[in-house]
């Protein structure tokens, strides 16, 4: 149902990018459930239980799988909204599953054989992120990985690619050539603004190409919109930089299911 839904109309995944406290969790799930109802799209919630590729050892990496999983039932519990979080190994997926609709395979694993194959048999839609390091149309065999595992319930998202030291570059031409494979097709907006490891011990970035990113995605066909959202992202614990004002997400919406 969910699957056909993100198929049929403009999809939204939003949410702060790790789960540092119940009380953000329900702030933002709140205003993501509004923008939902408002403009009558799919929304999915998101959040991280554990940050695993944190530049530094001394970052804030979450919860953990068995708190993250209790904090996120609880949102969905009040709000309603499905649920999508990454898994980076791959007992976690059968765990997440139980809870979470949408199981997210990072970037950096997206060649991940075993963490893909135990996604797939889930039975949740597997939303994969291109690696920094692939053309979309090396995501044909990461996809072909879950669908052969018996899952066709697949995302393939665009978050960038790494040419050169501390910094990303969209080609979004990748976003036609994935959707090729006839999967939605995702733009992470805010993860594609990033600046890795270029922040002293920490990822920087520039929020202010967010919209930007999001509108030239749309006029490459992509389905659905990946953006990271928090209340005030400049003392968020991870990636604040590059995560949405909170305040801000209906203007960065409007544009994009008009």
């Amino acid at each position: 149902m969910l699957f056909e839904q993100m198929r049929q109309k403009p999809f939204f995944i939003l949410g702060p990018c790790v789960m540092e406290s119940q009380e953000l969790l329900y702030t933002v799930a709140e205003k993501v459930a509004e923008a939902g109802q408002k403009y009558n799209v799919p929304v999915i919630f998101k959040s991280s239980f554990d940050k695993a590729n944190r530049t530094s050892i001394h970052s804030y990496r979450g919860p953990g799988l068995e708190k993250g999983i209790e904090m996120m039932l609880k949102v969905k519990e009040r709000f309603g909204l499905p649920l999508i979080t990454d898994i980076h190994e791959s007992y976690q997926a059968a765990i997440a599953g139980e809870v979470f609709d949408i199981l997210q395979i990072p970037a950096f694993l997206c060649r991940q054989t075993d963490l893909l194959v135990a996604a797939a048999k889930t039975g949740k839609i597997v939303n994969i992120k291109k690696a920094q390091f692939l053309s979309g149309q090396d995501m044909f065999y990461p996809a072909q990985k879950v669908a052969e595992a018996g899952n066709t319930q697949v995302i393939l998202t665009e978050r960038g690619n790494t040419y050169g030291y501390n910094n990303l570059a969209v080609d979004f031409r990748n976003i036609y050539d994935m959707k090729k494979f006839g999967y939605p097709v995702c733009m992470d907006c805010t993860h594609s603004v990033q600046r890795p490891g270029g922040a002293g011990g920490k990822t920087g970035g520039d929020r202010t190409f967010v919209p930007m990113m999001a509108l030239a995605a749309k006029a490459f066909g992509a389905d659905g919109y990946f953006m990271e959202i928090h209340p005030d992202p400049d003392n968020a614990l991870s990636d604040g930089p590059n995560m949405v004002k909170l305040q801000d997400l209906d203007k960065v919406m409007a544009p994009l299911v008009s």
